[in-house]
């Protein structure tokens, strides 16, 4: 099984949910992530997944490309803009959609900024674990 997470830049939320599709999928699933443009990884998203545990450090932020879709058997878009500029998927991928918020335009003090990238990352952890225990079935 080959998942593919999709967002706007690659920088926070398709990134910390391959991230943790990643380290609870184990052998059975292929992950990978993209966006519509690749902004590079967002150092609080890495922060935030360190405090539980999850190294992403070492992912890349990719800009999406066809032959990703063509290997991808499920592509998650994770928030409004790559949902509706996702292109065309091949006949048998299936698509689903995570409204999530974006942490990145989150705004006020450091605290309250920090506490945005763990509610969206722990949302993430839920989606990802749910969407890992229905594709076993």
């Amino acid at each position: 099984m080959h998942v593919l997470f999709v967002c706007t830049g690659n920088s926070c939320r398709s990134q910390m949910a391959e991230g943790f599709a990643r380290s609870m999928g184990g052998d059975e699933v292929t992950v990978d992530s993209a966006g519509i443009e690749a902004h590079g990884k967002n150092p609080r998203a890495v922060a935030a997944m360190n405090e539980v545990g999850v190294d992403i450090s070492e992912q890349e932020s990719t800009q999406l490309a066809d032959a990703m879709l063509a290997q991808a058997d499920v592509v998650v878009t994770v928030c409004g803009h790559a949902d509706e500029h996702c292109p065309i998927l091949p006949t048998g991928t299936r698509k689903v959609h995570w409204p999530l918020d974006d942490p990145a335009r989150a705004t006020g003090t450091e605290d309250e900024i920090t506490g945005q990238f763990r509610r969206v990352r722990d949302e993430i952890r839920a989606r990802v674990a749910a969407l890992l225990q229905e594709l076993e079935h």
